[in-house]
């Protein structure tokens, strides 16, 4: 399965802290055949929150993406089309970083890994 990491799905590995992540997300990051990706999207929200300081990470935001690497996760860069997809069904947040997530997955054939109660019976989502 090709996977997309929620940006709270991101932080909770980049910290170590997946128990917080359910048995069900756990599952998903264990199984070595899964393909696994971030998306430019979550580097932008956390560097915002990051600056607001809204958000502490173990790790300064600008080694994100080496250590992403590092980790195996391809990161996923924002196109045209991900900005301009719809996602049916409406998704019942406003907020624009979930939305381009869940658009980036119906253009790229992949799932969120979310616990977001907004997203996680979305139709594009792989749920808890």
């Amino acid at each position: 399965m090709r996977l997309l990491f929620d940006t709270h799905v991101l932080i909770a590995v980049i910290d170590a802290r997946t128990p917080a992540l359910g048995s069900g997300l756990r599952r998903l990051l264990a199984e070595p055949d899964h393909e696994f990706h971030v998306s430019v999207a979550s580097l932008w929200e956390i560097a915002i929150k990051h600056r607001l300081g809204k958000l502490v990470l173990s790790v300064n935001p600008e080694v994100l993406p080496e250590l992403i690497e590092a980790l195996g996760v391809t990161l996923l860069s924002i196109t045209a089309p991900h900005v301009l997809a719809a996602v049916d069904p409406e998704p019942p947040t406003r907020d624009p970083f979930d939305r381009l997530l869940l658009a980036q997955c119906r253009i790229e054939g992949l799932r969120l890994m979310t616990i977001d109660r907004a997203l996680v019976d979305h139709p594009l989502s792989a749920g808890r």
